[in-house]
């Protein structure tokens, strides 16, 4: 079992970077280049890159949440790492928090159709939801800091590996069939796409630093009531702040 982990946490390592990787691409630098083509050079470029991309970045999205799961159930839910002390772990203390990851997206998707137009509403909701969600595995299901750190990662990785493959590869394959038959894409479906790509992007890096740091003191530790609710909310705002000062970069890079 441990080659096992060994292997699966490898592997999920190596999928995260390629679909982060790729988020990061379509995000800070196709959404910069795109808008310099003609509708000539788009119906060109976009038909012969956009598939070939789109198939590494939903490949490694569906494949990063498949061994994150599986991670979850060898370290959390059949390991020691779940609970702290000696409490016995069944299913009833995991399977709650484990079916409100695909609650989440639902709340998620829900929320953000409903509140179009106050998006910055949405946003802010949205946040406290995953705050909300990490109370709930802490003081309902008597999870550790650990665990609840790992389970909001979590909430936003489901969210998100959904938004590539029900919201942003739909949309994109109606935006590429428009753009090679030399159509105008129906306006719903690139502003869907960028709107869950931009979501994806906001909520990555919270997730890395709870995922990749998720057993160190200096988190675990982050205030002395030994609560994650803080740490949760800090990183969320610490990590938006940064992404959106990324974004208003890339928006400024020259190309040549």
């Amino acid at each position: 079992m441990e080659f096992v982990e060994l292997g699966d946490r490898w592997l999920h390592f190596f999928m995260g970077v390629l679909w982060i990787g790729l988020l990061y691409f379509f995000n800070w630098v196709n959404s910069a280049f795109a808008p310099t083509m003609d509708a000539e050079t788009k119906k060109k470029v976009v038909p012969e890159l956009m598939p070939r991309a789109l198939y590494w970045f939903r490949l490694a999205a569906g494949w990063t949440w498949i061994t994150g799961v599986i991670l979850m159930f060898v370290v959390y839910y059949h390991g020691p790492y779940l609970v702290e002390g000696q409490q016995q772990v069944t299913a009833s203390t995991w399977l709650p928090a484990f079916l409100g990851l695909f609650v989440g997206f639902v709340v998620y998707d829900l929320l953000f159709k409903a509140l179009a137009k106050q998006h910055a509403v949405a946003v802010i909701i949205w946040g406290l939801i995953a705050i909300g969600f990490g109370a709930y595995c802490r003081e309902v299901q008597g999870f550790s800091m650990r665990a609840t750190f790992i389970h909001v990662a979590a909430l936003f990785g489901t969210a998100m590996a959904a938004n590539v493959w029900m919201r942003i590869w739909p949309a994109q394959r109606r935006i590429i069939t428009a753009i090679k038959n030399g159509e105008a894409p129906e306006a719903a479906d690139p502003a869907l796409a960028g709107l869950r790509s931009k979501h994806n992007t906001y909520m990555s890096l919270p997730l890395l630093l709870f995922m990749v740091a998720v057993h160190q003191d200096s988190l675990l530790r982050f205030n002395e009531g030994a609560q994650p609710y803080f740490a949760i909310a800090g990183v969320l705002l610490i990590g938006f702040a940064f992404t959106y000062l990324i974004y208003a970069k890339a928006k400024t890079v020259p190309g040549f």
